[in-house]
């Protein structure tokens, strides 16, 4: 995929904007995917629009990680986790540019939500190895990326990168202005 660049972090409050769920309605794009009790990872959650969803969704017993370059978007995450009263099922983490850094969470998550971020990675590739052996068996992955910064040849390489880690693509959901699929580990 070509190299873009990483949102600036003072994009995040837009981008956590309640007037975005007009277009994005959290509940038909992550019911399907998750449900009480679920490990998701978030990679590049900004300050969090859908990382708060995650965490209502998984509950008290779930679990949310959420990973970002960006330390202010940590920042703000947190302080609005902690607003919601969700910030005890939120593992917010700062990571180096060139990995997730989830070494020790081979086999973790049930889900992993890559929203218009894979296109920010250094490396696709890197990114869909690293989430492979992150999934449990099983496991899904949601990969959307906006249809204005990736054209279908890179949307095509990511999907060669996921595949050549073992994860299978199916129809994703219909998102506005998107490209989406719907990457799934086998069991």
């Amino acid at each position: 995929m070509a190299e873009h660049r990483v949102c600036p972090w003072w994009i995040g409050p837009l981008l956590a904007s309640p007037v975005r769920r007009l277009v994005h309605d959290l509940a038909r794009l992550l019911g399907p995917f998750v449900r009480a009790e679920m490990t998701a990872l978030e990679p590049g959650p900004g300050m969090g629009f859908f990382t708060l969803e995650l965490a209502r969704l998984v509950g008290h017993e779930g679990r949310v990680v959420a990973v970002d370059v960006e330390p202010r978007m940590i920042a703000g995450l947190r302080r609005r986790a902690e607003r919601a009263g969700l910030l005890d099922r939120i593992d917010t983490r700062v990571a180096p540019p060139a990995t997730m850094a989830l070494d020790a969470c081979e086999g973790a998550f049930d889900f992993v939500l890559a929203f218009a971020v894979v296109h920010e990675m250094r490396s696709a590739e890197t990114f869909f190895a690293e989430a492979a052996r992150a999934m449990k068996p099983g496991a899904s992955l949601l990969l959307v990326e906006p249809a204005g910064h990736v054209a279908e040849s890179e949307f095509a390489s990511a999907l060669a990168f996921a595949s050549r880690n073992g994860l299978k693509a199916s129809d994703g959901p219909q998102i506005w202005r998107s490209r989406s699929t719907v990457l799934r580990k086998p069991q």
